[in-house]
């Protein structure tokens, strides 16, 4: 693909390089903020060759690319002189155009503080993933050095998960990111870490009780203070002289916050991060199947909300640092399979060679655990062979509920990972999620297939 040229056909399409506010990208789609919404031409977009679909949701312009989305941004980037990296947040009062609705800017703030931090996540936890294959294979001691030391890389990411989200948080609510850091850091700090540790009772002055809660692995009570801190900094700037600004903002912020997040927000994000334990818990002890039943099914839906990372991301981790598993990843890795089912056997029957190029290639994307190209460049688009994967996924995740499947370490859901459903303690466990693999592709082909072969509209645009 010739990127440069791919990016000079969009960017006309979203309103030239003075429309554009910021410029981001996640795993397949870039997004956008703009000055003037009117100016995003989906229409344009969509027939643009390489472009999976466009889309306004959560105060962002999105343009589905895939897997080749970096290259793109990068030749954005470069013919634009816009500093990509760039996540700061865009009040929707300063947005012109269609103004995204609330629960539309809470999924897109949940989203941006972690879609920076997936690739450090993932890449710990197949380090995981490959130590417990190698030491269930006796090819690594894990008693021995090395096995410790590659276990600190594949631990340090969920331990010290607090710091990546400061950070992050940071970014996105406005807050200085070492002040944020640094906040981070006193809900790990060692000495914390002590005092938790013994338990004894603790306060700041004299009388103001400091709770206890330990923040290692958590995401809600950091996210909460970081939040607070945007507001404590934004005084702080008020109220300091600008002759010593410099450094009176960050120590003013850090005295207001430190006993703010060991005496209120901490102690109080921490209780919703119980609730949310508490609920997890409920389900998983209680119907296990629901969630990849749930998922399996509808997880296309998740994605076409944009909810993909801002719920399952939260409930998975929260799962996992609490109970070792979660039950979402088996959804999610069957509604993969399902989108890649149904592009093959869309493929199967397109005489269109274009068309079947791209069937086959956004296929092989959704089994390796990347569904947007599918999704929206295939299935969506001729609408049968969704519903065949919704059919499809409802049945492997049938397989994995009842069979109790579980995802012992965070990560992508495809073929590329599937060794992430490896438990050492059950080794049926991987076997009931190659079985619904299996199932669901079977049922999908076979339903997507059926449901095509006599629609004289879908064979007309296949090329059938």
């Amino acid at each position: 693909m010739d990127y440069k040229q791919f990016a000079s056909a969009i960017l006309p399409a979203v309103g030239g390089k003075d429309n554009i506010r910021t410029l981001m990208h996640c795993a397949t789609r870039l997004r956008f903020q703009l000055n003037n919404g009117d100016e995003f031409d989906m229409e344009t977009l969509k027939k643009i060759k390489g472009v999976m679909g466009a889309l306004f949701t959560g105060g962002q312009y999105q343009i589905i690319i895939g897997p080749d989305v970096s290259h793109v941004f990068n030749e954005l980037t470069r013919m634009t002189g816009i500093q990509g990296s760039s996540t700061g947040q865009v009040e929707a009062s300063d947005l012109k155009g269609e103004k995204p609705k609330m629960m539309e800017r809470l999924m897109d703030t949940i989203s941006s503080l972690f879609t920076p931090a997936i690739a450090a996540i993932t890449g710990a936890a197949m380090i995981k993933v490959i130590l417990v294959i190698l030491t269930m294979a006796h090819l690594m001691d894990s008693g021995g050095q090395t096995y410790k030391l590659f276990s600190i890389v594949g631990d340090a990411p969920f331990y010290f998960l607090p710091l990546i989200l400061a950070y992050t948080s940071s970014v996105k609510f406005g807050v200085d990111p070492m002040v944020g850091m640094v906040i981070g850091f006193t809900m790990v700090h060692p000495n914390y870490m002590t005092l938790v540790s013994a338990g004894e009772p603790v306060s700041m002055f004299g009388f103001l009780p400091v709770t206890l809660a330990t923040y290692t692995s958590t995401v809600i009570p950091v996210i909460l203070v970081i939040y607070v801190a945007s507001w404590v900094q934004k005084l702080a700037d008020r109220l300091s002289p600008k002759v010593v600004k410099f450094f009176f903002r960050p120590m003013l912020t850090l005295l207001v916050m430190t006993p703010l997040t060991y005496c209120i927000i901490g102690p109080l994000g921490n209780l919703a991060g119980q609730g949310l334990e508490a609920g997890l818990s409920v389900i998983q002890n209680n119907a296990p199947w629901f969630l990849p039943i749930f998922f399996g099914a509808l997880g296309p839906m998740v994605i076409m909300l944009g909810m993909h990372y801002a719920v399952t991301i939260p409930l998975a981790m929260a799962a996992i640092a609490a109970f070792g598993y979660d039950m979402l990843g088996a959804g999610f890795l069957v509604a993969n399979i399902a989108q890649g089912a149904a592009a093959f056997a869309v493929a199967m029957q397109a005489k269109d060679s274009g068309f079947r190029t791209l069937a086959i290639s956004t296929g092989c994307s959704a089994l390796l655990g990347t569904t947007e190209p599918a999704l929206y460049g295939v299935n969506l688009r001729l609408k049968k062979p969704l519903a065949a994967s919704v059919l499809g996924g409802l049945a492997g995740g049938i397989v994995c509920g009842l069979a109790g499947v579980k995802r012992i370490v965070f990560g992508p859901t495809g073929l590329t990972s599937i060794a992430i459903f490896i438990d050492p303690d059950n080794a049926m466990n991987f076997v009931f999620a190659l079985v619904g693999i299996a199932v669901t592709f079977v049922v999908t082909f076979a339903l997507t297939y059926g449901l095509i072969r006599r629609d004289p509209e879908i064979q007309k645009e296949i090329g059938g």
